[in-house]
């Protein structure tokens, strides 16, 4: 494989991620979050939710979604209940935040649209099996790559056998 065409894929994913994450953060819909609306939206389509699960299937750390789900409580948009386990926490949507949902419903289809903008069904195809596969290879990343610099630790390199080239930077 083309290793310069590995480090350009690479380097766009992450400038990708990167950019998205910096517009995301850049809208406040109504004092929230579009990490809250995705929320509140899926609340509404599946009723109250764990908080752990709402992590997990969002792909959000637990801390994440603590603070997002106090700033919705704070608002007046959402409430905690406990389940039948007392160690259960749900998270549910008051009236309030059922009608800022409904009168901001088409943000998440705009937000669609923009990103997907110009693509043909074909580019999209291609595109959904290049996120899937991203996805399966990202399943034991970490792992990997922690294991490696455990083995690379144990290992003496001289400082002659530095090369100058291409590196990756993190």
């Amino acid at each position: 494989m083309n290793w310069e065409k590995l480090e350009e894929a690479d380097w766009l994913f992450r400038k990708m991620a990167r950019k998205f994450i910096k517009e995301r953060d850049k809208i406040l819909v109504e004092g929230i979050n579009l990490p809250a609306l995705l929320i509140l939206h899926k609340i509404i389509r599946e009723g109250p939710q764990p908080l752990g699960e709402l992590a997990e299937q969002l792909d959000f750390t637990s801390g994440a979604v603590t603070a997002v789900c106090d700033n919705l409580e704070k608002k007046g948009l959402a409430r905690r209940n406990r389940g039948t386990d007392r160690r259960m926490v749900f998270l549910d949507i008051t009236e309030k935040g059922r009608e800022l949902f409904l009168r901001n419903q088409n943000i998440g289809s705009c937000c669609i649209s923009l990103l997907f903008d110009g693509f043909t069904e074909e580019m999209l195809d291609q595109q959904i099996f290049g996120y899937r596969k991203i996805i399966a290879n990202i399943k034991n990343f970490s792992r990997t790559i922690l294991e490696l610099a455990e083995e690379n630790a144990q290992r003496q390199i001289p400082i002659e056998n530095h090369k100058e080239g291409k590196y990756l930077s993190y």
